[in-house]
């Protein structure tokens, strides 16, 4: 198969796996402010682990290799666990559009933070760059005037906190699988949702309707966990990596089509600043290879 048949495969992978993640992130939507917080990671936490732990097992991989205990996953499992709590709180206080407006800049921290701490070439145009990304987030938050909703903080927190997960993931050791990250990435939802219940309403019987959603929900996210991970696999990098930045276009489509929501002019502006600096650092790190 020719490298142009693998990179169409890898852009519709991705497409599937950003969409699948949106999906996913309206099912925790839609279980908000019904189901508690925790009762809500947790259940993700125990049912994914499950699944990727048979999944894992049926690639004949380990699940608990020597190398899980490198230091480098401490720190990924933490930062997990925090971009779990604000994740959650983040859909249960602000819209779906603005959290994935906000997340898009991720990628910007990802780069600021290979600089910063891995010594990664970053060029004074792709600092600027950086700059103007993150001043798109200022943009959609707004800080000091009326517009300002202390809430859109969790999803400041929960780009940071995703961000500082893949900075920890290069520096994880090379010997371990997507799939062994992934069990214990998505494992950290459980002690994420033992965190929130110490703070938030506990337990509660669900109806067959807030299964339905959860199972859901869990469901979409796993996939979108394996699809990305081909996709990354199938293509070439630069050619299937531009492709994330689509879960903007179906995190405002089913904001706006599910749940009514309304972003304002200044929401647009920020989010193309940052989509547009974060193809212009893939770029530029693409002619740098």
């Amino acid at each position: 198969m020719s490298q142009d048949a693998d990179n169409l495969r890898g852009i519709l992978l991705m497409l599937v796996a950003m969409a699948a993640f949106a999906l996913g992130d309206v099912g925790i939507k839609a279980l908000a402010g019904v189901v508690p917080p925790g009762q809500i990671m947790g259940s993700l936490g125990i049912l994914g682990t499950v699944i990727f732990a048979f999944w894992t097992r049926a690639r004949g991989l380990a699940l608990f290799p020597r190398a899980l205990w490198h230091p480098a996953i401490a720190i990924r499992f933490a930062f997990e666990v925090l971009a779990g709590i604000s994740m959650v709180m983040a859909l249960t206080h602000t819209p779906l559009s603005l959290l994935t407006a906000i997340l898009q800049a991720a990628p910007l921290v990802v780069a600021m933070g290979g600089a910063l701490f891995f010594r990664e070439a970053v060029g004074p145009r792709r600092w600027a760059a950086i700059s103007v990304g993150l001043l798109g987030v200022l943009i959609i938050l707004r800080p000091g005037l009326s517009a300002f909703d202390p809430n859109a903080l969790w999803a400041v927190s929960a780009m940071i906190a995703l961000a500082s997960r893949d900075l920890a993931t290069r520096a994880a050791p090379k010997s371990l699988e997507n799939l062994q990250l992934g069990t214990f990435g998505i494992f950290a939802l459980v002690p994420t949702g033992l965190l929130l219940f110490t703070v938030t309403p506990g337990p509660i019987w669900l109806d067959v309707r807030e299964w339905v959603i959860l199972i859901f929900a869990i469901l979409v996210t796993v996939g979108g966990y394996y699809t990305i991970t081909a996709a990354m696999r199938v293509g070439e990098i630069g050619a299937v990596t531009p492709f994330r930045y689509s879960r903007l276009i179906f995190g405002l489509i089913l904001g706006i089509s599910l749940f009514g929501e309304r972003p304002d002019i200044w929401t647009y502006v920020g989010a193309i600043l940052i989509v547009g600096t974060g193809l212009y650092t893939i770029w530029r790190e693409r002619r740098a290879s």
